[in-house]
């Protein structure tokens, strides 16, 4: 499907820098940042284009971009470069500035207090700087899809334990109910390929697709989850964490165990990561590799013992 619709995309991203000339007149080719079904994204010179999936809702997708680009966010989201979408193969498209990503192979310099700093600002924005229309976030969404996958690959001797973990996460955590927390803007989706740095040396959070309103919570989860599964040294856990709570992000209490408010968005972030790792594994026709053999393990631990009745699944 990205196949078909990345010479169109190409050919949008370099019409928006070069509106008045058929051909590109800076010399700068045009580069393919991500190729999925759910995000083909190209850029050219300082523009980025992407094309969201093919089941985006339209209004929810409009909600999202009016957020992004509200001033109250400046500093916050990258903000769109147009507020409206537009059409291409079925799929919406919008446009972005450019902002170079996260190092990946320098992990020391990787920017943990900026991240947290910046989702701590995010789920404090007013209410009155949301739109109407503001959808809940997808994080549950995402984790619910993520375990369809694992049902669709077949049969794997490492599926039991994931599914008996998402089996015991209360409904809400499974896209099965609403989310008891529900006027919190989130992220809904971050980690640290979320972050670029802009031209004026400021981080800066993108990807709007899981944007909404929701569980704070479940925007720490991922690395918490990864602290608990022991990929995450503690030393860096422990900077982002610190970084969110002295910005008086409301995820956490500042001064008390965090861990009651992140156990369950970090059993679920878990599960979605197993699942998908089997599934990707299956796939490729491979054997599971030592990192997501320990993030099924971690299942295993969680599945013996209920969100209710432990302060955590790390062992």
């Amino acid at each position: 499907m990205t196949a078909d619709v990345l010479p169109a995309l190409t050919a949008k991203v370099r019409a928006a820098v070069h509106p008045a000339s058929d051909t590109c007149v800076c010399g700068t080719g045009t580069a393919v940042l991500a190729d999925r079904p759910d995000g083909a994204v190209v850029r050219h010179a300082g523009t980025v284009a992407k094309a969201h999936a093919v089941d985006t809702d339209p209004g929810e997708l409009s909600a999202r971009m009016a957020v992004a680009a509200h001033p109250g966010l400046a500093g916050v989201l990258l903000a769109p470069l147009s507020p409206d979408a537009v059409a291409l193969h079925g799929r919406p498209v919008t446009f972005w500035p450019y902002g170079t990503p996260v190092d990946r192979e320098n992990p020391e310099a990787a920017p943990w207090e900026e991240a947290a700093t910046l989702l701590a600002h995010l789920h404090r924005t007013p209410e009155s700087v949301l739109p109407p229309g503001l959808p809940p976030m997808r994080g549950p969404a995402k984790a619910a899809r993520a375990i369809a996958r694992l049902r669709a690959a077949g049969p794997h001797p490492a599926a039991a334990p994931v599914l008996r973990a998402w089996a015991v996460l209360p409904a809400w955590a499974r896209d099965e109910a609403p989310m008891p927390y529900s006027r919190t803007l989130c992220h809904g989706d971050l980690h640290l390929g979320q972050l670029v740095r802009v031209p004026d040396g400021d981080w800066l959070l993108i990807d709007i697709d899981d944007l909404g309103v929701g569980d704070p919570a479940w925007d720490l989860a991922r690395p918490a989850a990864w602290f608990a599964c022991g990929l995450l040294p503690a030393e860096e856990w422990t900077r982002f964490l610190t970084a969110y709570q002295k910005a008086a992000g409301p995820a956490v209490p500042s001064d008390t165990d965090p861990w009651p408010a992140l156990d369950v968005p970090a059993r679920a972030l878990t599960v979605q990561t197993a699942a998908l790792a089997i599934a990707k594994a299956v796939a490729a026709e491979r054997p599971l590799d030592e990192v997501e053999t320990s993030v099924i393990d971690a299942c295993d631990r969680m599945a013996a013992h209920s969100p209710e009745l432990a302060g955590g699944f790390a062992t």
